[in-house]
């Protein structure tokens, strides 16, 4: 049976933080989907097309990444996908008690679902998306922290 896991998130933007996550995944599952979900909490500060195409850019070529964008419950969609594993990234202490109350819901709405945590590679930890907002909002340089060219 093939393994298919689903990396969910806002991607606001993608960073290479996130890319390091999708490609330490790949060698724990057969087809890794990363899931551009609405986060009903925060308005999106880049474009969701724009960084969705620079997703599918950064890892076109390879067939066992898929990118897909989706306004559900996470837990619904990993059936709709036959997926049984959730993938996240985890910086730090406060990552992972919010990641393990959503672990828990998701679980809860779909007992065949299993959270797997990745610790952040530590040269890549300080990165956060929001900090990336913020530089860019400012106009400071955020090439160094991202998988491609804004």
């Amino acid at each position: 049976m093939k393994k298919v896991a689903i990396f969910p998130g806002s991607f606001d933007p993608f960073t290479k933080g996130h890319e390091d996550i999708v490609l330490r995944s790949l060698e724990l599952f057969d087809e890794v989907i990363i899931a551009m979900g609405h986060n009903t909490k925060k308005k999106r500060y880049f474009d969701a097309e724009l960084i969705l195409g620079k997703i599918r850019d950064a890892f076109s070529g390879n067939e066992r990444v898929k990118v897909i964008v989706y306004d559900e419950l996470t837990a619904i969609l990993a059936k709709k996908y036959d997926a049984k594993f959730l993938v996240r990234g985890l910086r730090n202490t406060t990552d992972f008690e919010y990641e393990n109350s959503i672990s828990q819901i998701n679980k809860y709405l779909n007992t065949g679902l299993e959270t797997v945590f990745l610790i952040t590679s530590p040269e890549l930890a300080p990165i956060s998306s929001s900090i990336i907002r913020e530089v860019h909002r400012y106009g400071g340089e955020v090439a160094p922290f991202l998988p491609y060219k804004l």
